[in-house]
């Protein structure tokens, strides 16, 4: 769609009033300790200007605990009941292009792998995701999308938007950002020549930023299928998880991690026992993860270590089609107690299969 829209500055709070008569409309604002994170709109709010939250827009499809069904016994009847789905249409406005990536790489877990995640897929087409481009001066040292080929300066979502000096413009890409923009006609305006140069002049200093960033440009010439084996073999595990604490940091302000657990909870009633079922966020790099009657399929930390990072750079590539389970947001590179992240271990392990040290 070639159409743009603009709202000033002066009139953003009348836009964000426009979509909140159709939408449970979201933001980034400042919290009570001045961090960045996604919140629902009301009156009198300022949306921040921080570059990325401090989680990430995941939370939004794929929460960090949700009830998924309960179970009622009543001597020896037993009653289930699936939790019902999230149906309000909501928009969330500001969305980096990293977290917009993220949702492509969430997509193809829950909804491409049959059957279907219906409380994902329920979320998902009630949602409609406003992106914000990156201006130049707010990107971190940390970023490094596009080393992954997102375009900071294209940012996608349903709709994509620049803010300028002057305030925002506007471009909607698919019918829900079309419907979108037509909800909130009110407050928007048909953006002029010259704002659509100003767009064009900050894609430009995005780019050209984005592509100097320090990590943009790392060699990903191993990280594909044939080398598995000898990436998965390398004598480097071991000594770069060492000085991992196993926080599970680095998991839970990732955008694209999709791990879980699920666990049942015991409710007593009147009349017999009441069973809540709720899906909740897992991490890799814990030592009861995937922890069967049985035993546990990695036992050492090293292992666990290995599986985030391999899943990360090999496994996920090789399940869908060279797509990588990173979009470069710098979250985990920023969080890790021990700046131990995904770029030094890319680094470890090129110089690994460089010198000759797969088998």
């Amino acid at each position: 769609m070639d159409k743009f829209l603009f709202v000033s500055n002066e009139n953003i709070d009348s836009f964000f009033k426009a979509a909140t008569s159709s939408y449970a409309l979201y933001l980034p604002v400042k919290n009570a300790s001045g961090q960045s994170e996604f919140a629902r709109y009301e009156d009198g709010v300022k949306m921040s200007d921080d570059l990325n939250t401090v989680r990430s827009a995941k939370d939004f499809f794929f929460p960090q605990v949700e009830n998924l069904a309960s179970f009622k016994r009543d001597g020896l009847h037993v009653e289930a009941k699936r939790a019902p789905l999230d149906d309000e249409d909501f928009a969330v406005f500001g969305v980096r292009a990293c977290d917009a990536a993220s949702f492509n790489a969430l997509d193809r877990v829950f909804m491409q792998i049959k059957p279907e995640d219906t409380y994902y897929k329920s979320r998902r087409e009630h949602s409609t995701i406003i992106t914000l481009a990156c201006n130049a001066d707010k990107m971190a040292n940390e970023c490094f999308c596009k080393l992954w080929k997102i375009d900071p300066a294209n940012p996608a979502g349903d709709v994509q938007a620049w803010q300028t000096s002057e305030g925002y413009t506007l471009q909607p890409l698919t019918d829900k950002g079309a419907t979108f923009v037509e909800k909130v006609a009110s407050a928007l305006k048909d953006a002029t020549d010259a704002q659509k140069a100003s767009v064009e002049t900050l894609k430009k200093e995005i780019s050209e930023r984005a592509s100097k960033q320090a990590f943009a440009n790392e060699k990903l010439e191993h990280f594909t299928g044939k080398n598995m084996m000898k990436v998965f073999n390398l004598p480097i595990w071991e000594n770069l998880s060492e000085t991992c604490l196993a926080c599970g940091s680095c998991t839970f302000v990732c955008p694209t991690c999709q791990c879980y657990d699920i666990r049942d909870f015991s409710v007593g009633t009147a009349t017999g026992s009441k069973v809540e079922r709720f899906r909740c966020w897992d991490s890799c790099m814990y030592s009861d993860f995937t922890k069967m009657a049985a035993a546990n399929p990695r036992t050492t930390h090293a292992q666990r270590f290995r599986q985030r990072f391999m899943h990360k750079l090999m496994y996920y590539p090789m399940d869908y089609d060279g797509a990588f389970g990173c979009v470069g947001c710098g979250r985990c590179l920023k969080k890790c107690p021990q700046k131990l992240n995904i770029v030094k271990v890319m680094r470890a392990i090129n110089q690994a299969m460089d010198s000759g040290e797969a088998k």
